[in-house]
């Protein structure tokens, strides 16, 4: 480039009185763009998306249930279509580097140029395509993986009431009267349903090989539903920041046979604790690594007096009754003027 007679260091300088519409640039042998410099530039961008890749736990890609294969579909699907896209960018990018870089002297000078009505339809035709796809594809994912919809299934689901702490989870099983910390198990092939809240400040509840993220709050309930297809222990995590000792707030979703399941109940009532009020008030201090715990019985009600409980440690004068579990604002509203009437 010159402007005025000067030319810039790192820019390619031309004669351009040479230069016609009707002949190649001519340009000097100093080269903007080499054919080097674009392999290296590619094969340092290889290396750093496998330094940015190398720490990636591809769970989410390697799903044990119904619903986290649906979501593994759906992440495979948008992103197929958007390489429609992206790949072929990349590759005329490169293209483009190589085919006009300074040194080649067969590339058409053609500085009059300004429309084209082909590549104008290519361009803004295939984005339109692609967004008019994906957004048909999320309505319909939207509605069929709704994460308060039952999933369909001849077995009785199982139901454990799961409550978000400083730093670790509670887990409670309402139909057996069994609660522990950091761990749960359900039988293979059998629906599970959660309820989900949390004692202290938001948190996210999230098994990447079963599927969905939801989010834990205080005051409110949330609701998911899973099932496992395969045996297994899956790590679960809180996927949402929430204090000194979020790194370790992790727990284990053991998924056994119809018997290993017994088993696991059997072991947790046969523990020596019980989670009554006072227990339950040392286990919400925050604590950090806690490790595995379990509870043969549960103060009847336990979860439903921490849903209706604030940060504050009040409680609404009277529970809210008729209200859908699902409608987590309108809870968080009727539980405020519950607290401010009681006061």
């Amino acid at each position: 480039m010159c402007l005025g007679g000067l030319s810039f260091r790192g820019v390619t300088h031309y004669d351009a009185r040479a230069a016609s519409p009707r002949h190649p640039l001519q340009l000097s042998k100093e080269s903007f763009v080499s054919k080097r410099s674009v392999v290296s530039a590619l094969r340092w961008s290889c290396a750093g998306m496998a330094v940015f890749l190398a720490g990636c736990n591809m769970e989410v890609l390697s799903p044990k249930g119904d619903v986290g294969m649906h979501e593994k579909n759906l992440i495979l699907i948008a992103l197929g279509l958007m390489s429609v896209v992206v790949i072929p960018v990349i590759v005329l990018t490169l293209w483009f580097a190589w085919r006009y870089r300074a040194s080649n002297s067969k590339a058409t000078y053609a500085p009059k140029w300004a429309h084209s009505t082909k590549i104008e339809a290519v361009m803004w035709g295939i984005p339109c395509v692609i967004i008019a796809i994906l957004a048909v594809i999320t309505w319909r994912s939207t509605h069929a993986l709704d994460p308060y919809k039952p999933l369909a299934s001849d077995v009785k689901p199982v139901t454990i009431e799961a409550v978000a702490l400083d730093w670790k989870w509670l887990f409670i099983y309402p139909d057996y009267g069994v609660a522990s910390v950091n761990q749960i198990a359900f039988p293979v092939d059998t629906p599970v349903n959660f309820k989900i809240t949390s004692a202290t400040v938001m948190n996210a509840f999230f098994i990447p090989q079963l599927g969905s993220q939801i989010y834990a709050m205080n005051g409110m309930q949330t609701q998911l539903h899973l099932i496992a297809r395969e045996a297994g222990s899956y790590d679960g995590l809180s996927s949402n920041f929430s204090g000194a000792g979020f790194s370790d707030m992790r727990f284990t979703a053991l998924a056994t046979s119809a018997q290993g399941f017994q088993d696991w109940l059997a072991k947790a009532k046969a523990s020596a604790a019980a989670l009554d009020a006072p227990a339950y008030q040392a286990l919400e201090q925050p604590s950090e690594k806690v490790p595995v715990s379990y509870y043969a019985t549960v103060a009847p009600g336990l979860f439903d007096e921490i849903l209706h409980k604030d940060l504050g440690g009040t409680t609404g004068a009277q529970p809210m009754q008729g209200m859908p579990e699902h409608d987590g604002v309108a809870a968080a509203s009727a539980h405020n003027d519950h607290a401010k009437a009681a006061e």
